[in-house]
C-alpha cells in the first residue's frame, strides 16, 4: 500500500488529511516541519510527499528542495493558503508535482493523490519537462534544451544525425523522436552499422531474393523495409565504408530500393536516424565520408553533452539506477553515503551514463548495507584522488561497522555471497559455467549455493 507523507505546522490540517487518506486506503505518516520529513523520508519508503509550503524554520519549498536531492521521484504536492504564484512558480520548478491552495475541495485532493501515485517514477508524468522525458533521466540545462529540440522535431520527417561519444544515451534520443512522431506506432528499427560485413550491408538493409546469391535459400525481407512508414536508426554511421554510403545516398535521395537479385523497384517511406561518436566534418576533410551524404542525414543535428559536463543529473541518474537495482537484486531501498555522492560528482565518467549504471549496478549488488559507502563503488582510485584523497571519513566507518556488527558475520558473509552470486549470473546471461569460471569456484558448488540460497 503506497504510504503518504503529510507536513504541516498545523494539527488539525494534519489529522484532517491522515483520516481523509486512511480513507481512501493508502498508509499516512505525519511530520509538524520540514526537518522531521526530511528524517521521515531517510528511514522510511515514502511514495507521495504532500507539503504546507508557508512554515516556520524549513519552509515547504526548502523541504522540496531536499527531497528531490535524496529521491528526486517522489511525487511532491505543496498546499498554501496564500494564493501567490511566486510560489506555485518556484514550487514547479523545483519539481512539485502539483500545487492547490486552501481551502481545497476532497474530491480534488484525492483526484491529485491517485494520478501522482499512477505515475510514480515515471520520467513522462507533470513533472516530465524537469526530471526527463520520454525515458531519458535528465534535469540539467542541457539536458533541457535537448528535450525541447526533441518535442519540436519529432512531428517532422526530417532526418536526425546525433553526436556524442559512447555511453550518452543516442540510442534513448532516436527512441524518444520516435515515440513523439506521427509514426510512433509503426516500427523503430535499430541497425548497427559497425556489427554488419560490407559484403552483408546491401542484403540486411535491402533484402534479396531466393537464388540471387550462394546462400540466398529463401527471400528475405531487408530492414529497411521493415522499417517502412516508420523510423530507421542508424547506429554508429561513421562506420559505413565508402562503397555502403554510396548505395545509402542513392536511397536517401531516390526514395526507392532493389533487393539483391531482383529487378522490381521498390517505393520507401523511411525516416533516418543516424549516430555516431566520430566528428564527421573531419571525417569529409579526411576524405573519409560523402559530404552529400552527410548533407541528407544531418538536416538537425544534436548533439549529446558527456556526463562530466551535466554532473548536475548524476544524483537524479543515481537515484533512478539504485530503484532500477534494488529490484534485481535485494527489493530493498538503498542509498548512497554523502561521502560516495560527492566522490561520484568529482568523477569524469569517461564511460559516461552507461558507466554510471554499471557502477550503480555493482555497488548495490556488493553492499550489504541499505546505506552504500564509497569503497562499494569501485572507482578507479585515481581518479577518486582528484577531487577527495579521503577513502572514507571516521564517522561513515564507524557508522559502517555498527550496521554490520548489528546483523552479525554469518548474515553479511550471506547477503554479500547471494548478491556475488546473482551479479555473476547477470554478468554471464545466467550461464552457470562460465558464472562458476568467474566466481573461481566450481559448478558444483555452484549449483549447490544456488540450491541453499533459492536463487532464482
Amino acid at each position: 500500500m503506497p504510504t503518504i507523507l503529510i507536513v504541516d505546522d498545523e494539527l488539525s490540517m494534519r489529522e484532517f488529511l491522515q483520516i481523509l487518506l486512511k480513507k481512501e486506503g493508502y498508509n499516512t505518516l505525519a511530520a509538524a516541519n520540514g526537518s522531521e520529513a526530511v528524517k521521515l523520508i531517510q528511514t522510511k519508503n515514502i511514495d507521495l510527499l504532500i507539503s504546507d509550503i508557508r512554515m516556520p524554520e524549513m519552509n515547504g519549498l526548502d523541504l522540496l528542495r531536499e527531497v528531490k536531492k535524496k529521491d528526486y521521484f517522489i511525487p511532491v504536492i505543496m498546499i498554501t493558503a496564500y494564493a501567490s504564484p511566486e510560489d506555485a512558480v518556484l514550487a514547479m520548478k523545483g519539481g512539485a508535482y502539483d500545487y492547490i491552495t486552501k481551502p481545497f475541495k476532497v474530491d480534488e485532493i484525492k483526484k491529485i493523490v491517485k494520478t501522482a501515485l499512477n505515475g510514480r517514477g515515471s520520467p513522462d508524468n507533470r513533472q516530465g519537462s524537469i526530471a526527463g522525458f520520454a525515458g531519458i533521466i535528465g534535469n540539467s540545462m542541457a539536458m533541457l534544451k535537448i528535450f525541447d529540440l526533441i518535442k519540436r522535431i519529432a512531428p517532422t520527417h526530417a532526418n536526425v544525425l546525433i553526436y556524442g561519444e559512447s555511453g550518452t544515451g543516442k540510442e534513448l534520443v532516436a527512441q524518444a523522436i520516435h515515440k513523439n512522431s506521427k509514426v510512433a506506432n509503426n516500427h523503430f528499427v535499430p541497425i548497427s552499422c559497425n556489427a554488419i560485413p560490407e559484403t552483408l550491408f546491401e542484403s540486411e538493409l535491402f533484402g534479396h531474393v531466393k537464388g540471387s546469391f550462394t546462400g540466398a535459400t529463401s527471400n528475405k525481407i531487408g530492414l529497411f523495409e521493415v522499417a517502412n512508414n516508420g523510423t530507421a536508426f542508424l547506429d554508429e554511421i561513421g562506420e559505413l565504408t565508402p562503397m555502403v554510403q554510396t548505395k545509402l545516398l542513392r536511397v536517401l535521395q531516390e526514395r526507392e530500393f532493389k533487393k539483391v537479385g531482383d529487378t522490381k523497384t521498390r517505393k520507401i517511406d523511411v525516416r533516418i536516424i543516424s549516430a555516431t561518436n566520430r566528428d564527421l566534418e573531419e571525417e569529409i576533410a579526411a576524405k573519409n565520408f560523402r559530404e552529400d551524404l552527410y548533407y541528407r542525414l544531418a538536416v538537425v543535428p544534436i548533439r549529446m553533452p558527456p556526463l562530466r559536463d551535466r554532473k548536475d543529473d548524476i544524483p537524479l541518474l543515481t537515484n533512478h539506477f539504485l530503484r532500477k537495482y534494488a529490484r534485481t537484486f535485494n527489493n530493498k531501498r538503498q542509498r548512497l553515503a554523502d561521502e560516495a555522492m560527492e566522490i561520484l560528482q568529482q568523477y569524469d565518467f569517461p564511460g559516461n551514463v552507461r558507466e554510471l549504471e554499471n557502477i550503480i549496478e555493482r555497488g548495490v549488488a556488493l553492499s550489504s548495507s541499505e546505506i552504500i559507502q564509497a569503497d562499494s563503488l569501485s572507482l578507479p582510485t585515481q581518479q577518486r584522488s582528484r577531487g577527495n584523497s579521503r577513502t572514507s571519513s571516521p564517522v561513515a566507518e564507524a557508522d559502517l561497522e555498527e550496521e554490520l556488527f548489528a546483523e552479525g558475520l554469518e548474515a553479511v558473509v550471506t547477503n554479500f555471497e547471494k548478491k556475488l552470486i546473482k551479479l555473476a549470473l547477470r554478468k554471464t546471461d545466467y550461464s552457470k559455467m562460465r558464472a562458476a569460471e568467474l566466481l573461481k569456484i566450481s559448478f558444483r558448488s555452484l549449483r549447490y549455493k544456488i540450491q541453499k540460497y533459492h536463487i532464482k
